[in-house]
């Protein structure tokens, strides 16, 4: 069993999602990102991410420039 968090910097409200695969992660993005923008009006403007190969498939970033996000990873080898 994995699970992905999103944390509201500004707010810092945590969202957690349960999955059975790493690769739900891009599916759990779509979920939260409708979620938060369902409830708030707003845009998600940026992502932080590790480098995980989760995060960095080439459909996930496709979907996050044609919604206008902008990606930042962390520096490779940390955590």
């Amino acid at each position: 069993m994995y699970y992905v968090t999103f944390t509201d910097d500004f707010s810092r409200k945590v969202w957690v999602y349960f999955m059975k695969q790493k690769s739900e992660v891009f599916d759990k993005f779509k979920l939260w990102k409708a979620e938060v923008e369902n409830q708030t009006g707003r845009k998600i403007k940026y992502l932080r991410s590790d480098n995980g190969t989760e995060y960095t498939d080439s459909q996930f970033q496709k979907f996050c420039e044609e919604h206008g996000i902008q990606r930042h990873f962390s520096v490779r080898k940390t955590p």
